[in-house]
């Protein structure tokens, strides 16, 4: 199997759907020799920060020493992204590789009468045998959707479940409650184990703490009412936290709160697992880490930025940022959203932020129409409407030609889905080579 036929392969399980459920998956890594048996994990789950947070894990522990896996979704402009040890993205090869191992383990099951698993167990399959065959120390595994009915939940007790903060998406699987979502995400919580988490809701908060008590877990709750960020630009953050001080590259407001989230979850390594990291490599680790499409400059000239928010809770994060760091700046918009998305009350919240938008289509099926878009916002200036990405590059590339005196304080802000940012990202990149 070739590297194309191994994706084409992948993306052709797409038609499988979303099914929750573990048995599919568990039936899936039997017939491959149940990789992830051999594998010790740190459990990521939540609404935003997912990445994130698993980036800081997976760099400190890195720099400590430690042979690391991580596995995250969706991926930003290749899919090796999503697979990857000691910052190393899974070879071509070794993807074809692996997905012709896991094809073939399918076939059997489909002549026993099984389902054809979907495309998410079918990337988690490729992925457990990766990290075994890399023999892997520990492996940083995200949750893709939910965390109890997730295939990534087919582990068995992990050394930490982390959970990110909760919020609204996804609804039409995971519930339209808070309380129905965190139940969801804390499914992530096995017998006998540790789970870290960050101040969450009223509502979200009862619910983990009561399947931590039924599972006889201890509980760590980020403190973070002692972060404060003490200096702030376009390419670094420090803040302090619990009497230290730490620097990131990643320089949006939020990801202090994501770091605090990482430090937490390493200390209970270092406390409970015998893990040997010390402070300082925390602080290196941290600061090394890089995750793109999360308020990533992109281009200088002209100012690009992308980020990754794409639901309520991440808008608000985004305009956080944005209020801190772009006062000096007239901002424009480069939007696309999916139509299952909180639309109004995302744009509600960012749109007092920007001067004008440039509105387009993100490439997936869920995308609403740059046409339909339009609608949705009143009270700011539209640039240009693009039905695709391509041409909404045109069009920010020819505004900002038209500038005169205003260029350099002109930011052009991409964001909205996840789906959009990679595209923009590969085009700016390739417009300044």
């Amino acid at each position: 199997m070739t590297y194309d036929e191994a994706i084409a392969f992948i993306h052709g399980t797409y038609k499988f759907g979303s099914k929750l459920g573990l048995e599919n998956i568990k039936t899936l890594l039997e017939r491959l020799g149940s990789p992830h048996k051999a594998l010790k994990f740190i459990h990521v789950a939540g609404t935003n920060g997912k990445g994130s947070t698993s980036a800081f894990i997976h760099s400190v522990l890195i720099d400590a020493g430690y042979k690391t896996g991580l596995y995250t979704s969706p991926f930003i402009e290749t899919f090796n992204e999503r697979i990857r040890v000691n910052h190393q993205l899974i070879t071509s090869d070794e993807l074809a590789q692996l997905t012709g191992q896991v094809k073939r383990a399918i076939d059997v099951m489909l002549s026993e009468g099984y389902n054809h698993p979907t495309e998410f167990e079918v990337v988690t399959a490729i992925a457990m045998l990766y990290y075994q065959m890399h023999v892997c120390e520990v492996v940083v595994l995200e949750v893709g959707l939910g965390g109890r009915l997730d295939a990534t939940n087919v582990i068995d007790t992990p050394l930490v479940s982390v959970i990110t903060p909760l919020d609204f998406d996804h609804t039409e699987y995971l519930g339209n409650t808070i309380e129905a979502i965190a139940t969801e995400k804390s499914g992530i919580v096995k017998k006998d184990g540790i789970t870290v988490t960050c101040p969450q809701a009223l509502g979200a908060m009862g619910v983990i703490e009561k399947k931590c008590h039924e599972m006889d877990n201890r509980l760590y709750k980020v403190a973070f009412d002692t972060l404060e960020i003490t200096h702030q630009d376009f390419g670094q953050l420090t803040f302090n936290y619990l009497g230290a001080s730490y620097d990131i590259t990643l320089f949006a407001s939020y990801q202090a709160e994501n770091a605090t989230l990482a430090i937490e979850t390493l200390n209970v390594l270092i406390r409970h697992h015998g893990f040997k990291i010390t402070p300082d490599q925390i602080k290196s680790g941290l600061k090394k880490a890089q995750w793109i499409g999360r308020l990533e400059i992109v281009s200088r000239h002209p100012f690009i930025i992308i980020d990754g928010a794409h639901n309520l809770h991440g808008i608000k994060g985004l305009a956080k940022s944005i209020e801190a760091l772009g006062k000096e700046h007239r901002i424009i918009g480069l939007v696309g959203i999916l139509k299952d998305k909180d639309v109004d009350g995302m744009l509600a919240t960012i749109t007092p932020y920007l001067d004008a938008v440039i509105i387009t289509k993100p490439d997936n099926p869920r995308a609403m129409t740059a046409q339909e878009l339009t609608m949705h916002f009143h009270d700011v200036d539209i640039i240009s409407v693009c039905e695709s990405i391509s041409d909404a590059m045109k069009a920010l590339y020819a505004h900002h030609s038209a500038l005169e005196n205003n260029a350099e304080k002109t930011l052009y802000l991409a964001f909205g889905s996840l789906y959009m940012i990679g595209e923009v990202r590969a085009l700016a990149i390739k417009h300044n080579k």
